[in-house]
């Protein structure tokens, strides 16, 4: 059983044309053995990308990440200011625009390129990558129309929401005016993120970016400071 937290400001970062890329865990060259995932989770970035900041070291106003592969991960996007531009090799090119999730399940493999969509300005999203269940599968994409959050969690990929290959994986989003409150999971393993605005978890205060890690720690409750955005995946074990 335990709760542990996560400091935003203690998160590795990395800098690139346009982009600014802060890991939750051992990510690349920022190796960390004690923070190789929780779970299935083995990466949660966030990522904001400007096109304007975009120039010399890349192709003038194009910030992200140019094509590039995966095998056996199930990659869970979350966009939550303006829109990401994917196009993969699957033969998918989307527009993923703020509040909706995308999930590309690499399977046997897959490329991919995410870019912030120049005429939206900057874009900012959380992805998470997973271990799937079954490797080796038939890659695929999947866009949909996921519930929009409110003031109480809901399921936008897993559960009731878009299909993701690890079983009982599920993200859950909310957003919290000031003074509201949430229960959350029952599952086992949780890791709850602050998107932004402030919260307060059994008497832990959470700021944008900043993360709990919950192992057998059921029904804790979560109340805003401010409007607040709130993700939180939940694993059954």
């Amino acid at each position: 059983m335990g709760i542990a937290v996560y400091a935003g400001s203690r998160r590795s970062t990395e800098t690139d044309a346009g982009r600014v890329t802060r890991h939750s865990f051992s990510f690349g060259p920022h190796y960390d053995p004690a923070n190789l995932g929780f779970g299935p989770l083995v990466c949660h970035n966030d990522d904001l990308l400007d096109p304007s900041a975009a120039g010399a070291a890349g192709v003038a106003g194009v910030a992200g990440y140019p094509e590039h592969p995966h095998t056996d991960l199930e990659i869970v996007t979350w966009v939550l200011e303006g829109a990401l531009v994917h196009t993969d090799s699957s033969g998918a090119s989307h527009v993923v625009e703020a509040g909706r999730a995308q999930v590309l399940s690499a399977g046997t493999g897959v490329r991919h390129s995410e870019v912030a969509d120049r005429h939206s300005g900057r874009c900012r999203f959380v992805q998470a990558w997973l271990t799937p269940s079954t490797p080796g599968t038939t890659p695929s994409y999947v866009l949909g129309e996921a519930p929009q959050p409110s003031s109480g969690l809901v399921e936008v990929a897993g559960g009731d929401g878009l299909p993701v290959g690890t079983a009982g994986a599920r993200l859950l989003v909310a957003r919290l005016a000031a003074g509201e409150s949430v229960a959350l999971p029952d599952d086992p393993r949780q890791h709850v993120f602050a998107a932004t605005g402030a919260a307060t978890l059994d008497g832990l205060d959470l700021r944008s970016g900043d993360a709990v890690r919950l192992t057998d720690e059921p029904g804790r409750v979560l109340s805003a400071a401010e409007a607040t955005e709130l993700l939180v995946w939940s694993f059954p074990g």
